[in-house]
């Protein structure tokens, strides 16, 4: 069974970012492509062993480079999108992002070959069946084992309010849910999905890795899905709430985020930061009211005393950390909103042309 390492963790602040993108034909509708794009033709140089597929054919995934310095992951963000879409369209193809494509159908459209996700296909059965998810995933290096997990339990409050901010799911097998991310509802029927619980440390968190694995719980640690999550084969802090998206500079917004959040957690551990020991329901909670409000949701707040805004909380979050990307986000139509918007006025075909990649 492979299995990670305290041993990963070397590397404070370094960045990764996965982007799960829709296959899409000449008028934006889900279609069978990852084979040609994956397997059947080599792919530009900068997606050599960064692009693969996801679930079903239609579901494509990239990764960038290892990005060392903070400053360098727009520029390299962009790069990654610009060779998808030109290898894309050199064979055919367009490429569309958010949660959930929103004339999506899952029971018409093809399921991946791969052994794993025939695998998983066979032991988990519908919820597996259906998910036609796309989300962001953004790893931020961190330089010691104890840290990482202490760090990932921090950000279990704020996991909901990137949701709430990215929210861009409002429609699911070609109806409107009344959610703004049926994505993050969609998912959670898969296991070990969601809020994960506290650890104590990483040799708890070890111990966990390794009991699942050691019960056929999961084939392999990445089978822990969970919101966000110690990697322990990168040496990360791996965040995985955001829905996907078309614009790279909401994007952005949230690889700035997650990693000044990082980086400032780690520091408030190196200095004895208080610890808060949240119950994890209390936090479902507050993902519950991101899926179901998106921007106009409002949370319970982080010493548990009240409530507050999403709106208060970007404000209180961007002058804490001298940031501004998601006070920028906040601020425009979510995409849930623009979502529907566009289909009540100017209809499907619109909607689909509206989620191609930008870069």
């Amino acid at each position: 069974m492979e299995r990670g390492s305290s041993e990963s963790f070397t590397r404070m602040g370094s960045l990764g970012i996965e982007e799960e993108y829709f296959v899409v034909d000449e008028r934006g509708r889900p279609t069978s492509g990852t084979d040609t794009l994956v397997y059947d033709h080599e792919p530009p140089a900068i997606l050599e062993d960064r692009l693969d597929h996801e679930l079903f054919k239609c579901v494509i995934e990239t990764q960038t480079p290892l990005i060392e310095r903070p400053s360098n992951a727009e520029s390299s963000l962009l790069e990654v999108r610009r060779a998808l879409i030109d290898h894309a369209a050199a064979h055919g193809y367009q490429v569309a992002a958010a949660g959930l494509h929103p004339l999506a159908r899952w029971r018409e459209l093809e399921h991946a070959e791969k052994s794993r996700y025939r695998s998983q296909l066979d032991r988990i059965q519908y919820t597996q069946h259906r998910n036609t998810t796309a989300g962001v995933h953004v790893h931020v290096g961190v330089d010691d084992a104890d840290k990482a997990v202490w760090i990932a339990n921090e950000l279990r409050w704020f996991v909901p309010i990137m949701l709430a901010l990215s929210a861009n799911s409002p429609y699911w097998d070609g109806f409107d849910t009344g959610l703004h991310s049926a994505r993050a509802k969609i998912f959670e029927g898969l296991p070990n999905t969601g809020m994960p619980t506290y650890f104590e440390d990483f040799e708890a968190f070890d111990a966990f890795e390794r009991r699942m694995l050691e019960t056929d719980s999961i084939r392999d640690r990445g089978e822990l899905w969970y919101d966000v999550r110690p990697h322990t084969g990168h040496g990360t802090v791996e965040v995985r709430t955001p829905d996907g998206q078309a614009d790279p500079d909401v994007v952005m917004a949230f690889v700035e985020y997650t990693h000044t959040l990082v980086t400032t957690l780690a520091e408030e551990y190196e200095d004895g930061g208080r610890t808060h020991h949240h119950r994890r329901e209390l936090l479902d909670e507050n993902k519950w009211r991101a899926i179901r409000h998106g921007h106009d949701a409002s949370f319970i707040d982080r010493d548990l005393e009240g409530t507050v805004t999403l709106g208060e909380v970007v404000d209180r979050e961007c002058e804490r950390l001298d940031i501004d990307g998601i006070r920028q986000v906040y601020e425009r139509e979510s995409g849930a909103e623009r979502q529907r918007r566009i289909r009540e006025e100017d209809g499907a075909d619109a909607l689909c042309e509206s989620l191609l990649l930008e870069c």
